[in-house]
């Protein structure tokens, strides 16, 4: 029974990632997103994460999703105002990136080798993320903050001037 909830966990995980990218509406492409976190925090729940997946739950489908949808909503893009689909000539080279990406990944995959005994006990716990993140990857959490925050004030702007 784990394995077959892993399976389609996993399944929806990267189908709705998929979609994510592929979709052309942008609130299409945000619900898209949210399935993907959510299929995620699945995984996370069984990897006895409760802590990752509460957070992701709160955090990234709750505050960071609405945010998104509330720019998406702000600027009001239509279909017509996309233009052209303008990215038709490099297609070709997204194609051979991807396919140069995709051969990567399985490769590392491949050559990654799983420790014998699983994972760490104290995985996805209040302290040992606290300690990660707020220890060895405090800059790269402010640097997400700070990124956050000028994409917010950048969409404000183009907003502006549209009207």
């Amino acid at each position: 029974m784990e394995m077959l909830i892993f399976a389609v966990a996993a399944i929806v995980a990267l189908a709705s990632a998929v979609m994510v990218i592929a979709v052309k509406n942008p609130v299409g492409g945000v619900l898209f997103l949210i399935m993907s976190i959510a299929a995620q925090t699945v995984l996370y729940i069984m990897l006895s994460g409760i802590f990752v997946a509460a957070f992701m739950i709160l955090v990234y489908a709750g505050a960071i999703m609405v945010l998104f949808l509330f720019v998406i909503m702000m600027l009001n893009l239509r279909h017509a105002d996309l233009g052209p689909d303008s990215l038709r000539r490099v297609k070709p080279l997204a194609w051979v990136f991807g396919s140069v990406l995709l051969a990567e990944l399985v490769w590392v995959s491949m050559a990654a080798s799983m420790p014998a005994s699983g994972i760490d006990e104290t995985f996805g716990s209040v302290p040992a993320v606290s300690r990660l993140l707020y220890g060895k990857f405090v800059y790269p959490f402010e640097l997400t903050s700070v990124l956050l925050l000028a994409a917010i004030i950048g969409a404000v702007v183009m907003a502006r001037k549209g009207s």
